[in-house]
């Protein structure tokens, strides 16, 4: 008789390191998964972390005996909108067994956690929030994840629809050459604007400031997207303090209407191409050769996480001008330093000018995440 499947609260140190060992289990003979950075998974649950001051999140391991059979979070943030008037919340960091029986009892422990916090809708994946990495991957299997994004397997998607989830919102990931060659009619934008738009790198001596526009740009310019949550201030310093360690100015652009901050850009080496042989771990000589080919641009891949325009200009040519304004400052950088592909993501399903932009400049639409959700009622 088989043992049975019990859900239990992550609380000791041995219930964590098997908590962010369990994904090993399952990615095993995947070659295109990448192992997260050990130290990254650990800051990622500091209760220290910025994003805790405004949300609440509890991890749980599934065994069956003594053995983990799967993993999954319940979180709660106080800055999510409601949907139709019913309190969000959150799943998310779920590893499982090809069982639907444990999915579902992982599923029914998230369910009763967020119902006890008020909640009435249940979305997911995130890792924690959605201003960080996710959505489930349900199409581009065949190609590791690029820096902050994720990995699944197939049978993921079966398993949280027989839990009763449907897709909410697709999140588009696209590939893009850096050397394409600039559509014409965007060209004519650029010229058109010229006289009002300047582009610039960040000024990393004002490193402070700079990030400070930075947030207020995103924070509008996201603003009326679905799912928006606001980034704080000590959370968009935290997420600046650890991208500088990649950024180079040349891989940032910030956009000028009039003299007034109006959008940017940022674009960051893809660090999974770079950790792919430290199976996580950065010590005792991992911290060596990943320095090593950061300083050496030894990346041939890029990922722009972070960009945004204004909404008073993402209305007509004028924001269409500035966005690509932005890729094209910054890809010319990227590709004067080696790199040869460059993702671009994630941008909402519904963000069709985006989309359109991207796909005449040559980007190729190549995996798709899925947030999905279902009601706690």
């Amino acid at each position: 008789m088989a043992a049975t499947v019990s859900v239990v609260p992550v609380d000791s140190r041995r219930d964590w390191q098997s908590f962010h060992a369990f994904p090993g289990r399952i990615y095993a003979d995947d070659p295109n998964w990448v192992r997260p950075l050990l130290l990254e998974s650990r800051a990622l649950w500091s209760r220290k972390a910025p994003w805790f001051q405004h949300a609440r999140a509890q991890a749980f391991l599934a065994w069956r005996g003594r053995e983990p059979v799967g993993r999954i979070s319940a979180q709660v943030d106080d800055l999510q909108p409601p949907k139709q008037g019913r309190k969000v919340g959150y799943f998310g960091q779920f590893e499982c067994l090809n069982d639907p029986a444990i999915a579902r009892r992982m599923f029914s422990e998230v369910s009763q956690w967020l119902a006890r916090h008020g909640c009435e809708w249940a979305r997911g994946p995130y890792d924690l929030g959605i201003n960080q990495a996710c959505g489930l991957l349900v199409e581009g299997r065949d190609s590791p994840p690029m820096i902050m994004m994720g990995h699944a397997p197939a049978y993921y998607q079966t398993l949280l629809e027989e839990a009763g989830f449907s897709g909410e919102m697709d999140l588009l990931a696209y590939l893009l050459p850096p050397d394409f060659d600039p559509p014409q009619a965007m060209l004519r934008l650029l010229e058109r604007s010229a006289g009002r738009v300047r582009f610039r790198p960040m000024d990393f001596s004002d490193f402070r400031n700079e990030i400070d526009v930075l947030r207020e740009i995103f924070n509008d310019a996201w603003s009326a997207n679905w799912g928006f949550v606001p980034l704080t201030r000590a959370e968009f310093k935290r997420m600046g303090s650890e991208m500088r360690k990649l950024l180079k100015p040349a891989y940032t652009c910030l956009a000028e209407v009039d003299g007034q901050p109006a959008g940017f850009i940022v674009a960051l080496p893809n660090l999974n191409e770079l950790i792919r042989d430290l199976d996580g771990r950065l010590l005792p000589t991992g911290w060596a050769r990943l320095l090593w080919r950061l300083a050496r641009n030894r990346a041939t891949s890029a990922r722009v996480p972070l960009m945004g325009v204004r909404r008073a200009f993402q209305r007509g040519p004028l924001g269409a001008a500035i966005s690509f304004g932005m890729i094209d400052a910054v890809r010319r950088a990227l590709h004067g330093d080696g790199i040869r592909r460059v993702e671009v993501s994630w941008i909402l399903e519904t963000n069709r000018g985006m989309n359109s932009m991207i796909e005449a400049m040559g980007g190729n639409l190549y995996k798709r995440y899925r947030l999905f959700g279902r009601t706690l009622a």
